[in-house]
């Protein structure tokens, strides 16, 4: 069976140009919920109508409402898959294990895709998801075509969607907090600052690179391998672009479709297409492994487009002096690259100048003045960009598609009387709260969560109810010699397993989950909802969720009381409003937060030569970062934690049970013991103030 190719669309133009170009299906976002929030949206007659005119040409319409959803939003989540089912799109990708519950409870007619926001990167995913009712899953971009293929035959049956084409991210998707953590723009919602191509600098000079984009990636482009990746069992090969510009669309489209349905023969032709479509330098990703030479260019900025030169000179009127690589035209749209601070300014080119004279364009290699608005210094670079249209021109090619037709049909899709009885059917959203358990009096109960078990070789900062001890290779090694030591804590001990399980890594999970159970261990907390497999006979085990599952809202909490767990962390991310929200609803399972710590903001699995194991380096606005080499993965983490515990008594008032205070990554002397110590117990005027995260400033 021929593998299917879905390309992406922001536009109507550019959806139209998607199906001309030979797209056998296209996804766009929803008009709220979807991981590109920063995109324009489709209204509910946009989308009727492109569904309609997709189907009416043999393509099908997949929508993405693939952002975490919080509390707040669970209404409007019920409206957006009332509109979705009755106009009958053919998928919906989600990440959210609330919106999953409502569509599935709700509009069971609705095929679901999981996101890649999900992070399947083993066949414990494929097989989870399968059993929870997703007909495709879209496969995490870090892994390899053998790992695909393993994976494939593992699982046979579920539909297996891998991007193609397009911008990379350096951590795993589902699992970067970067963005929040500079300000409560979270990559998970779609608001991603893209902190990964900024440049940074090591703190420490040594050797190789002390200075560079050290996370910033190529581009994908995997148009070769088109005949391996259909031996791995392949379903779908999915473009990246929701925000790329009609002539990027057309043209990435028109080029796989040609090697598709050509083969060899056709990718000479293919090839010269996608030169005309602006981006990065090119790589193959981890499709032939994680090679970060290929992979990132820590020398280059990372800005997507053509490179347009470097600023020589400033000159009168803010006309900056440059020797063009490339064509530029009046009118283009240009970004500005600030070399030192890291800044990027997009602008429309108004005026250019070549021998003293206004010119409405200037070819490559000519010396010209451009007119750049804003501060800049010589040295800083200067792209020509590929954008999103925002205005919607109407072509013969789109002029069947006709939103007004469907205004009618959504007036009726979202009549605020059908909606309500829906909203009533969702357990605590129909009136009295379902709770019931905060009030002022009550205490936080706190567990402390270790990555090394001689930690249990000192005294402890306070007497935990619960032990979480993260899984891997190390604690596995410590566990079988430390039997005494552990001894005393059993009964409160929790195993965690982490949030990312390589393909390649599967199996020392799995045996070492048979070995602790069988050494009493019975208390677990789940890194990545796929390890419920690991457990398919739950007698005699007690699970909970990590915060990496990404809990925000109080439906997403029920499923996993459905699925078998007794308790769960709530998302890292979480604000304060947010956090009162769910807790005043929920009623099914003992819910928890990671209360201090050190937040993981990139979990990836390359380990590029200019990344130094344990040295901090410094952002263009002089905050600290460190990168640790952590079980085969690449850890960056702010260089203090953060804390919650001067909130606890309000935490514990709105209803929270447990707080975990996370020493992972650490490894505190007797002094910052001490310093924990007067935390927990609340002396707070005697210690330093950190970070809160998103609990004060908000989650966006």
């Amino acid at each position: 069976m021929q593998m299917e190719l879905l390309a992406p669309a922001g536009t109507i133009p550019a959806f139209a140009a998607a199906v001309h170009a030979g797209a056998d299906a296209v996804y766009v976002g929803a008009p709220t919920l979807n991981a590109r929030a920063l995109a324009k949206n489709f209204t509910y007659p946009e989308l009727g109508a492109l569904a309609d005119f997709a189907r009416a040409k043999g393509v099908k319409t997949y929508v993405a409402m693939n952002s975490l959803l919080k509390e707040e939003e669970i209404p409007q989540a019920i409206e957006v898959l009332a509109v979705l089912d009755g106009i009958g799109v053919d998928g919906l990708i989600l990440q959210d294990l609330g919106i999953y519950a409502l569509a599935h409870r709700l509009f069971p007619r609705l095929r679901l895709h999981a996101s890649t926001l999900m992070t399947a990167t083993n066949a414990l995913a494929l097989k989870q998801f399968a059993a929870m009712g997703f007909k495709r899953v879209v496969l995490s971009r870090e892994l390899t075509l053998e790992e695909i293929g393993a994976m494939a035959k593992a699982v046979p049956g579920v539909e297996l969607e891998v991007f193609i084409h397009g911008a990379l991210c350096f951590s795993y998707s589902g699992q970067c907090f970067f963005s929040s953590y500079l300000g409560g723009k979270s990559g998970l919602r779609g608001r991603c600052v893209q902190p990964c191509r900024r440049r940074y600098v090591y703190d420490k000079r040594g050797k190789g690179l002390d200075s560079g984009y050290f996370f910033s990636m190529n581009d994908l482009c995997g148009i070769d391998l088109l005949p391996k990746l259909a031996a791995a069992g392949v379903t779908s090969l999915k473009i990246e672009g929701r925000m790329r510009s009609v002539q990027y669309v057309q043209a990435v489209v028109r080029a796989y479709r040609l090697a598709i349905d050509g083969g060899e023969a056709a990718l000479p032709e293919a090839r010269g297409l996608l030169e005309t479509a602006m981006g990065r330098r090119e790589t193959k990703g981890y499709f032939l492994g994680p090679r970060s030479a290929e992979i990132i260019s820590a020398t280059h900025s990372g800005n997507i487009g053509n490179f347009l030169g470097k600023i020589e000179a400033s000159g009168p009127g803010g006309m900056a002096k440059l020797v063009l690589k490339c064509q530029v035209r009046k009118g283009d749209r240009l970004r500005l690259h600030q070399e030192k601070s890291g800044e990027r300014l997009a602008f429309s080119l108004k005026k250019i100048e070549r021998d003293n004279r206004l010119v409405d364009a200037a070819a490559k290699g000519n010396s010209v003045f451009i007119e750049v608005p804003g501060k800049y210094l010589p040295g800083d670079s200067l792209y020509l960009v590929d954008v999103l249209e925002r205005k919607e021109t109407r072509t013969a090619a789109n002029a069947e598609i006709r939103p007004d037709r469907f205004k009618q049909d959504i007036a009726r899709l979202t009549d605020k009387r059908r909606l309500a009885a829906l909203l009533k059917q969702v357990p605590g959203q129909a009136g009295s709260p379902g709770r019931g358990k905060g009030g002022a009096g009550r205490s936080l109960r706190f567990r402390l969560q270790i990555d090394d078990l001689r930690a249990l070789d000192r005294p402890l900062p306070f007497k935990p109810e619960g032990l979480v001890v993260v899984l891997g290779k190390q604690t596995l090694a410590q566990a079988k010699r430390m039997k005494k030591t552990l001894h005393p804590y059993k009964k409160i001990l929790i195993w965690a397993l982490p949030p990312v399980i390589e393909q390649s890594r599967l199996a020392f999970f799995e045996e070492a989950v048979a070995l602790l159970r069988r050494l009493g261990y019975q208390r677990w907390e789940l890194g990545h909802l796929s390890q419920l497999q690991l457990f398919a006979s739950q007698s005699g085990v007690e699970l909970g969720g990590a915060s990496s599952l990404n809990i925000l809202n109080s439906v997403a909490l029920g499923m996993l009381a459905e699925l078998g767990l007794r308790e769960s962390r709530l998302s890292v991310e979480i604000d304060r409003q947010n956090l009162a929200l769910l807790l005043n609803r929920q009623a099914q399972l003992t819910a928890g937060l990671t209360v201090y710590g050190l937040v993981p903001l990139f979990t990836a699995r390359l380990d590029a030569e200019w990344f130094r194991n344990g040295s901090s380096f410094i952002s263009p606005k002089k905050e600290s970062f460190v990168i640790r080499r952590v079980e085969e993965q690449t850890m960056v983490l702010p260089d203090k934690p953060f804390s919650l515990l001067p909130w606890a008594v309000d935490l514990a008032a709105m209803g929270l049970d447990y707080g975990v205070v996370d020493l992972s990554f650490q490894n505190p002397d007797r002094r910052a013991l001490e310093d924990l110590r007067q935390r927990v117990k609340g002396g707070q005027k005697r210690v330093e103030r950190l970070s809160a995260f998103n609990f004060q400033g908000g989650l966006q």
